[in-house]
């Protein structure tokens, strides 16, 4: 029995997020449709979760295509297709994620949770679901050549444009302050999240008791933008040049610990352990392992991203 390699983790992982998003979805409608609050924010919730795990998917899909590339019967260009279908699909999986987290840190300091924000959450949901219904359709093809339409069905179905790994690729290569200016907002989206998490999380470990965790959960949506520049230019920088990134155990570590560090955010936000933390309150134990384990995922990042020329082949 062979080790797990990249691609088996792609295999395992790749109908995640078209089966989340779909049942996401009817989590929402099922919950607009009876009212109920805590089901429409479980299935914000689920949403946000879906929109992590849609990141390995994607990173580890490179991998997947180069591994079977040369078989015989299987076409280059219906795996490209699938690549550009892919991207679109999960950048819009990643910002329809956001703004169901967005909705979420509202609906802890309102009554309900936002109608806009619902409302967008809920048309954005709609938009990716068939994005990832389109993608996962023409991935489906590569390997199965009985299911497509026509011999050029699958180079032929997929949304083109600028949004492309070759697009992508060349702006970098032709614009030279462009990396610079991506690793810029990158370093700055790293310190974001590390000042947010420190503060935050140390207040759950004991210091700064003058304060309540609800006074610092306003910090979170800075936090959040850091996730976020961290996620665009990173993944600037792996699409540019996939192959130096998808053999590297470095970047395999740097995104475990990434997808960690989204889903403690995800806690400090939605769990009541923490925000009943009160002025001069001590946490749980079990809340401060968890704060404990979230300053340590972001570490995790950092370290790995900083070996990434030392490990492996990145550079």
């Amino acid at each position: 029995m062979g080790s797990l390699t990249i691609p088996h983790v792609h295999l395992l992982l790749n109908h995640v997020p078209t089966v989340g998003s779909v049942a996401a979805l009817g989590l929402i409608l099922l919950a607009l449709a009876r009212r109920d609050d805590h089901l429409l924010r479980a299935s914000l919730e689920v949403l946000f979760v879906v929109a992590l795990a849609t990141l390995p998917v994607y990173l580890t899909g490179a991998a997947a295509g180069t591994a079977i590339e040369a078989l015989d019967g299987v076409s280059v260009d219906a795996i490209r297709t699938h690549e550009t279908a892919a991207l679109l699909a999960f950048v819009w999986m990643q910002i329809t994620g956001f703004i169901a987290w967005v909705a979420l840190w509202q609906g802890r300091r309102l009554p309900h949770l936002p109608r806009a924000s619902v409302g967008a959450v809920l048309l954005l949901s709609v938009i990716t679901m068939g994005l990832m219904a389109r993608a996962a359709a023409i991935g489906g093809e590569i390997r199965h050549p009985e299911i497509l339409v026509g011999p050029a069905a699958a180079a032929a179905g997929a949304p083109t444009g600028w949004l492309t790994s070759a697009t992508i690729a060349e702006f970098v290569s032709q614009y030279p302050w462009a990396w610079p200016a991506a690793e810029a907002l990158h370093f700055l989206g790293l310190c974001l999240v590390l000042g947010v998490l420190l503060a935050v999380n140390l207040r759950v470990l004991g210091a700064m008791k003058p304060l309540s965790f609800a006074a610092l959960h306003r910090l979170l949506p800075w936090g959040m933008l850091g996730f976020g520049l961290n996620l665009v230019t990173g993944m600037l920088f792996f699409v540019a040049a996939a192959s130096q990134y998808t053999e590297n155990i470095a970047f395999l570590w740097k995104v475990v610990f990434l997808v960690v560090t989204g889903a403690h955010f995800l806690y400090l936000t939605v769990f009541s352990g923490t925000w009943s933390l009160e002025v001069d309150a001590d946490a749980a134990p079990l809340d401060k392992l968890v704060a404990a384990m979230g300053i340590g995922s972001w570490v995790g990042v950092i370290y790995w991203g900083r070996m990434l020329p030392f490990i492996g082949n990145a550079f």
